[in-house]
Parts: C-alpha cells; structure tokens; sequence
C-alpha cells in the first residue's frame, strides 16, 4: 500500500482542518499518482473537499467510527479490520492513503511507499505525519530537484520501507 502526504519541515500536515498549503504542483502530483486508484481517507479529510463529495475518477474508501457515517459516492468502513477486508479486491500498488493524521497512523505498518512532498517551511499546525526520517524501516528512495512556489521551496521524496 502507498501513501500520499505533503509535509512541512516539522512533519506537519494540517492546521485547523485545512491543509498547511496549496501548492498547485503537489496537486497535480497527487491527481497524477491518485486517478483511477483507491484512495483511503477519514471522515473529516472528506469533509475538507469540495461539497464534501469524493474525489472523481478514484475508488473512496473513509474509515470513520461513526456507525452511521456514509457519503453517497465513497465506500464507508469502521475499522482497519474491515478496510483491509474491503482491500483484497484491489491490488496494493493501486491504493493511496490520503490522511489525515489519524488515518495515516493507523495504517502506516500497512503500507511499503510513501509518496512526500517536503516543504522547507515551517507552519503552525495542529495535525502531523509520523517522521520518516527518524524512524529506521524507512528510507528515502528517490528525491526530485528543487521545487518552487513563490518563495516556497520543496521537494518530492520517495520513502520505502526496508525489505
């Protein structure tokens, strides 16, 4: 399984229930790598996209504990048991979480690529990805040059897990 994460220097991803920044490029980065996959996602990462409504030309899949939690468009399940369970029909190459925090924690063991794109700013923020760069199964597999957004600099990393 992969996962999709835009990170700031702190490892932060979110602030208030938004993301830190909107960079165009890491959006058509995520369409490119995301169009025509699975996309796993929680409840309140739904609610950030427009109308609430799931991502076109993607499978959805929310996890949300809440039982009565459904979003016409998406599947929903209410735990990592079931989510993996709904899983075994696609091939693991094909799906992407998407966040937020708690998602990604939580699956996080499940998943072999990470897909980050790392900005060199720091933001005040109330959500985090776990750093992969202190954690010793994980290592950076590929890095692009230099990236600009006005005066936003960033890359896009690619982490494995360790065979």
């Amino acid at each position: 399984m992969n996962l999709i994460v835009a990170v700031d220097q702190n490892w932060a991803i979110g602030s208030k229930g938004d993301l830190l920044v909107r960079i165009p490029a890491d959006h058509k980065m995520f369409r490119q790598e995301t169009t025509g996959k699975v996309v796993v996602l929680g409840r309140k990462t739904m609610d950030t996209f427009p109308g609430g409504q799931p991502l076109k030309n993607r499978t959805n899949i929310v996890l949300s504990k809440n039982p009565a939690y459904s979003v016409r468009g998406a599947e929903t399940v209410h735990s990592v048991d079931e989510l993996l369970e709904m899983l075994k029909a696609f091939d693991t190459k094909d799906v992407y979480v998407i966040g937020g925090s708690s998602v990604y924690e939580q699956l996080l063991p499940y998943c072999d690529t990470a897909h980050v794109t790392r900005i060199d700013h720091a933001y005040e923020a109330d959500a985090w990805f776990p750093n992969l760069d202190q954690d010793p199964e994980w290592e950076i597999t590929a890095d692009s040059d230099e990236q600009y957004y006005f005066d936003l600099t960033y890359h896009f990393l690619k982490y494995e897990r360790k065979k």
